[in-house]
This record gives structure tokens, C-alpha cells and sequence, in this order.
């Protein structure tokens, strides 16, 4: 089935309900709602000739505009590209160009920066601003009253992740893998209802997107910050004043969330569920945030090649304080997800006892299709069904899953994932530069941070200010690394690879 079916009921059981919001104005009711993404699909096919399977990337901050535009390419057939809006605009028009894009949706404050990379789009790619004229005109069209009918396995959300070699990866995930996850959500996350504000702090484009579906479905309230973002106090104040909110957020998220309660003297009332992962949550911080806001929390674990949608440790979990085993639970990632299994492997791929550790496999309906375009990916990465994360982790005897290490190098800086070999790449290409290693540092504000640690070109003089600058020429801001450390050699193995463990030490990691 097509998700944008969902919205389609949705608009024809509750016309009148309160649909889309920006802070506390209401923008759209569900009939609304609805009208507009099957305009936005007719004016697609019509005058951008986008057809069924083709490809439409959105590079844009939070906005209203954006689920109105994915439901819009959703309702014609065609495959969404959510793409983070803080990359450079290089990455992103790479990753146009890799999708073949046949249209970008963007906004005021990303459409230079994809201008400024034209050179790297497909020479047939359109651009088309939500914020324009154009756009309110887009959308007050006629359209399709039913949404084009699809296949399970029929591609809509094209999400792309890195790699450890730095390429992103398109991860091709079905209306089939969409429907799964969404009904996990519902048996194993937080039961959607039509009173629920699901609130948008983090970016749409991210797994935190994909918890519209739910809510479009049963009909609840749909609400962009008025700062577009994530500010603890504009959260605070959404949750007192609509309640029944309902978001996700990223572990750095919820502890500046939690400091911000106790500043205020609040308990986070009116947030009634707070759904963190995309990065390690300590056991003392998910603590502190119980202490401080109650039993509001369930974590996730899933990656974008199983979206959110690997274990799950439920509200009932959190609360559980008379288990024996409570806080081991507590520092655990759950138990599988319903329509998911969960192994962990040793080198040879042989399945593992309870209580060891080993690279984590999940298998099930909500794994992806494969990668788009990259046969040599999905060989590594899937095997007779089962994702190989690349996680490293164990299961105890209950099926709680418990994330020890990740074999991959990848940094996770405020809830994003950054790969190294990204920031080297980059510091390489400048003159003063004559080997680099990046490594993810523990932060208490952004759980990790990325440090460069440096090696310079004989009589070069180390400059914080000009590495950074040389950075931001070729990669988003939030990739460059907040700290520089200048070594005379890089600790390197006989084979010469650099070992990041023994950096990882020097750093005190």
C-alpha cells in the first residue's frame, strides 16, 4: 500500500481535526492537509513531468511545508529524498546527483547553498522553494482526491547514510518497511492517539521524520517549533501549554532538556512521551532525567538501513524499578522490536550465546530493500536476511540488547552520526596538511566531539582558525572538528594503517 493512503482516510474520518502547526498557530486541518499534497503531486507530474518510482529530494529545515511536500510526492508514487539541511550544499547536490533527482524542494535558508553547487547537480534538476510564491500556488491546485496505488516493495523514502569508506549510501526503504515500522512504533514505542502533539524539535529529514506516519494516521496534531529547532525552553513551554506532546530527541537533547526542567523547577508537564536514541544515553544521565522528569522516556535503537526499528526499551521497561536486574535493563537498549529479530555474531558470522559479545544482525520487515545503486554494499551488509549493523553488542537471556562499542569508527556528535574519514579527507587537501586523523572524543553537551589530531608539513605553523576556515569550504559546519591536537607522527600498525585506539588513548578516551 501507499503510506499517503494514511493521510487520504485521515482527511475523510477527521476533515476538521487540527493537522499542521508552526509554534501554536494552526496552518492546516486535515482536509487542508490533505488537499494540498495531492495538488503538490498533480503540479509534479504536470509540470516537472515527475512520474511514479522517480526520485524528489527535500533540502530544507522544519517546516510545515515539508510534510506537506513528502506527502506530495508520496501521493503521485514517486520516492522522497530527505536530506539534512546543516550539510554543505556540495554533499548535498552529490547526493542529488547520485539519486538522479528529478526536483529539489528547498527553503530560503538552504537554496543558496545548493546553488552555489550547481556545477555538481543532474543538469535536469528543477529547484522549487516551499518559502515561494510559486510554491503557495503549487499547493493550491487541484489534485488526486485518492493517492496512486503501490506495491509493498515499491521504493519512498531514499535516506542517505555514510559509510566507513565516507561515500554516503542511499538506503532504499519500502512503503512495505515504512508500514512495519510504523506499526512497531504503535505496539513498542507509544500508542498513537488523535489528542497526541507530535512535536518536531529534531530534523524531519532524520529517522525523527518517520514518526508522522503514526500520528497521520490516528489523527493527532503535527508541531514545528516556531524556532524551527530544538530550544529546551520552547519545548518546556509547547509541553505546558498544548500537553500530550509527544518527540524524539537525541541523548544530548534530553540532558539539555532535563538541565533546563530543574533551571525552571518543572517536571516536563505536558510532555507526555520522550523517545531518545541515535546515540549512547549513560545510565547516570537516563536516571538523572527520570529523577527529574518522571516516567516520560522510551529509547530506541535502529539505524537508517532499519529505521528506528531494531529494539525498543518501552516506558513499561523504564519504570520496572523492582526487577531485580532494573538498572542493567535500564542500561540497555530493550528487547527486539515486534516485527524484528535480533542476533549477535562472532567474525565468522556464527550466532553467539546469550551473554556474549558480537557484532549485532537484525532481521525483518523493516529492513531495508538494499542500498541504491551499490551491489558491493549490499553483499557486505546483507546476509540470507540479516543486517549486519556493524554494532557491537550482547543479548542477555531476556532478549535485552546491550550496545557495547561500535566496529565502525563513526563519531556521534549531538545525535549525528559523523565519519571520519569525511573531516580528513577535507583537512588533507590543504597545503599545511600532511597526514590527519579524526576521532570522536566523549563531550559531556554533545556525547562525542570530532578531534583532528594533525600531523603538519615540515616548517608549517599550526592555525586552529585556518584549518577550521579550509573545513567549511567542503563540509557541513557541524562536521569540523571543535579541537585540534598537532603530533609529530601518526601511531601507525606494520601494515602503516593509523591506529585511532592508540590516539583514542592519548586523548584520554
Amino acid at each position: 500500500m501507499n503510506v499517503a493512503e494514511w493521510l487520504a482516510a485521515t482527511a475523510r474520518l477527521r476533515p476538521r481535526s487540527p493537522a499542521l502547526l508552526r509554534g501554536f498557530d494552526l496552518e492546516a486541518d486535515y482536509a487542508t492537509f490533505a488537499r494540498r499534497a495531492a495538488a503538490i503531486g498533480t503540479a509534479l507530474t504536470r509540470d516537472y513531468g515527475i512520474q511514479p518510482g522517480d526520485r524528489v529530494a527535500l533540502f530544507a529545515t522544519n517546516c510545515t511545508q515539508y510534510l506537506e511536500c513528502l506527502y506530495g510526492i508520496w501521493w503521485i508514487g514517486a520516492a522522497a529524498i530527505p536530506i539534512n539541511a546543516k550539510l554543505h550544499g556540495r554533499e548535498a547536490a552529490w547526493i542529488c546527483s547520485d539519486a538522479g533527482a528529478k526536483l529539489t524542494f528547498v527553503s530560503d535558508d538552504t537554496i543558496e547553498a545548493l546553488a552555489e553547487a550547481a556545477s555538481d547537480l543532474p543538469a535536469s534538476m528543477k529547484t522549487l522553494s516551499m518559502d515561494s510564491s510559486a510554491y503557495v500556488k503549487m499547493r493550491e491546485g487541484e489534485g488526486d482526491p485518492s493517492p496512486l496505488a503501490r506495491e509493498t516493495d515499491d521504493l519512498a523514502w531514499l535516506f542517505y547514510t555514510s559509510g566507513t569508506t565516507g561515500r554516503p549510501k542511499g538506503v532504499m526503504l519500502s512503503h512495505g518497511n515504512l508500514v512495519a515500522a510504523t506499526l512497531c512504533y504503535m505496539v513498542d514505542v507509544d500508542a498513537a492517539t488523535p489528542d497526541d502533539v507530535s512535536l518536531y524539535a529534531a530534523p524531519i529529514s532524520h529517522g525523527a521524520g518517520l514518526y508522522h506516519l503514526p500520528h497521520v494516521r490516528m489523527g493527532g496534531r503535527h508541531v514545528i517549533p516556531e524556532s524551527g529547532g530544538f530550544d529546551p525552553d520552547e519545548v518546556l513551554n509547547i509541553g505546558r501549554q498544548l500537553g500530550n506532546v509527544v518527540m524524539f530527541a537525541a541523548p544530548t537533547m534530553v540532558r539539555r532538556l532535563v538541565d533546563a526542567a530543574k533551571k525552571r523547577g518543572e517536571n516536563g508537564e505536558g510532555l507526555r512521551t520522550i523517545i531518545y536514541g541515535g546515540g549512547p544515553m549513560y545510565l547516570a544521565d537516563i536516571r538523572d532525567a527520570i529523577a527529574t522528569m518522571g516516567q516520560r522516556f522510551v529509547q530506541i535503537y535502529g539505524q537508517g538501513e532499519s529505521p528506528m526499528c531494531i529494539t525498543a526499551l518501552g516506558r513499561h521497561w523504564h519504570a520496572d524499578t523492582e526487577h531485580p536486574r532494573y538498572l542493567e535493563r535500564l542500561a540497555s537498549a530493550g528487547p527486539a522490536q515486534s516485527v524484528m529479530q535480533v542476533r549477535i555474531t562472532d567474525a565468522d558470522g556464527k550466532p553467539l550465546p546469550a551473554g556474549e559479545t558480537g557484532e549485532i544482525e537484525a532481521k525483518g520487515a523493516a529492513v531495508m530493500l538494499g542500498y541504491w545503486n551499490n551491489p558491493k554494499a549490499n553483499a557486505e551488509t546483507l546476509k540470507d536476511g540479516w543486517l549486519r549493523t556493524g554494532d557491537v553488542g550482547r543479548l542477555d537471556g531476556d532478549g535485552f540488547l546491550t550496545l557495547s562499542d561500535r566496529s565502525k569508527d563513526v563519531i556521534i556528535s549531538g545525535g549525528t552520526n559523523i565519519y571520519p574519514r569525511e573531516v580528513e579527507e577535507a583537512l588533507l587537501t590543504h597545503a599545511d596538511v600532511r597526514e590527519v586523523s579524526a576521532i570522536g572524543v566523549p563531550d559531556a553537551d554533545w556525547g562525542e566531539i570530532v578531534v583532528a589530531c594533525v600531523v603538519l608539513e615540515q616548517g608549517a605553523a599550526a592555525n586552529d582558525q585556518t584549518l577550521d576556515a579550509h573545513c567549511l569550504t567542503s563540509i557541513a559546519r557541524f562536521k569540523r572538528p571543535k579541537r585540534y591536537v598537532y603530533l609529530d607522527a601518526l601511531p601507525k600498525n606494520n601494515y602503516g594503517k593509523v591506529l585511532k585506539t592508540e590516539l583514542r588513548k592519548m586523548m584520554g578516551k
